[in-house]
């Protein structure tokens, strides 16, 4: 399936900041066991079946409804339980940058189309600065989806360095 390509749109910024070191930070974005234990809004599960971090390497991944408000929601919202997705590394600089892009293929009645992310990881002693940049999504209704669930995944990965 191919995505088609968007003019320029607007740019989401997204930051948070924890007490960890960048090297478990960035180890939580590239392992297998990282991605899985925290990638996905609060009611879903990460499964990865592929991950190559590396510029032009892939993450492949399902994510599936486990909750049931979002097994409802999707449900209404005529979209499957589980998603495949892919992303597309486009820029690796260990325990600095991310940048990647994700096929948005999931929607229903919208034509596929890439959205591109970067990540920054700033540093100061034990504390790590996480700068999300994302493309906007097709509309303000789906923009706002798609940073409400960044948010929460963020969320979900300062509960587990909270945890370390």
């Amino acid at each position: 399936m191919s995505a088609q390509t968007q003019p320029a749109r607007r740019r989401i910024t997204i930051e948070r900041s924890f007490q960890a070191p960048v090297e478990e930070v960035w180890k939580l974005w590239t392992t297998r066991d990282g991605i899985e234990s925290w990638w996905g809004p609060d009611g879903f599960a990460v499964k990865v079946r592929e991950l190559d971090v590396r510029r032009g390497g892939e993450l492949l991944y399902d994510m599936t409804a486990i909750a049931p408000e979002q097994i409802e929601f999707l449900k209404k919202a005529g979209m499957q339980l589980t998603t495949p997705s892919r992303i597309t590394f486009v820029e690796v600089v260990p325990m600095h940058r991310l940048a990647f892009t994700q096929v948005a293929d999931f929607i229903p009645g919208v034509k596929p189309y890439e959205v591109a992310h970067s990540v920054d990881f700033e540093t100061s002693g034990q504390r790590v600065r996480m700068v999300l940049t994302m493309d906007a999504m097709h509309d303000d209704y789906w923009t706002k989806m798609a940073t409400m669930g960044w948010e929460n995944e963020f969320d979900r990965l300062g509960r587990l360095l909270q945890k370390a």
